[in-house]
């Protein structure tokens, strides 16, 4: 009877001996391989973000106000007949303040700045001169940018990982090893100079100087989309 308990027993310490699974995917004997691919985008802006800006003095407060609120309706009916529609026209700052220095002590200051995005960067440069001449007296930008910055990074993505399957392949050579399959692929971020309309800086308001439209060469946008590749290696 005592024999009849032996083969069960010999069946469980057989299993004790088994290691368990690796967590990471990797069979016995095989080796594991993290490399980072990179992959360059290009894309031409398709948006032009300028800050239009007026600062109007008066003998008061009101009067301040009222002066800068009428070149302001100027400035926004000039863009109207450029067909920037409103939904592309924010105010960024309204103020007004007493001066207490300078030549104009004693006297208030009222201040308006809006930011215009231009869907045709191409018009930019109009837009600037068409503001400046219905009165803006400060102007920056622009800040060229690409409106979807993710589908422009598309075609980065496949160039990263082919770059990262390379290195993986010329270190397995290296150890005299070879890929026999990918473990996981995880995306590192990236994007570069293609941002958002939210990641825009914009910079410091400059007293605009002219009214002639002011050439605006749009160029490309370049960015930098990266991949992490984990590989299972395994002897030749």
């Amino acid at each position: 009877m005592r024999i009849l308990w032996i083969a069960p027993i010999l069946a469980g310490l057989a299993g004790c001996d088994r290691a368990p699974p690796d967590p990471r995917g990797l069979a016995r004997g095989e080796t594991l391989l993290s490399v980072t691919g990179t992959g360059r985008t290009e894309a031409a802006p398709d948006q032009a973000l300028f800050t239009a800006g007026l600062s109007s003095l008066g003998a008061d407060a009101r009067a301040a106000g009222a002066a800068n609120a009428a070149t302001m309706n100027k400035i926004t009916t000039a863009l109207a007949s450029l067909s920037v529609p409103a939904r592309d026209i924010q105010t960024r700052n309204l103020s007004v303040n007493r001066v207490d220095y300078g030549p104009n002590k004693g006297r208030y200051e009222a201040t308006n700045t809006i930011t215009v995005r231009m869907r045709d960067p191409s018009k930019v440069g109009e837009a600037i001169a068409a503001v400046t001449d219905a009165g803006a007296n400060i102007v920056s930008g622009p800040n060229l940018s690409v409106a979807d910055p993710e589908k422009a990074n598309l075609a980065g993505y496949g160039i990263a990982y082919k770059a990262a399957r390379a290195k993986a392949e010329a270190y397995a050579d290296a150890a005299d090893l070879r890929i026999v399959r990918v473990l996981t692929i995880q995306d590192a971020g990236g994007g570069g100079d293609l941002p958002q309309q939210g990641d825009m800086v914009m910079p410091s308001p400059v007293v605009a100087q002219s009214n002639a439209a002011p050439p605006v060469m749009t160029g490309t946008n370049a960015g930098m989309v990266a991949v992490q590749v984990n590989f299972a290696l395994a002897p030749k």
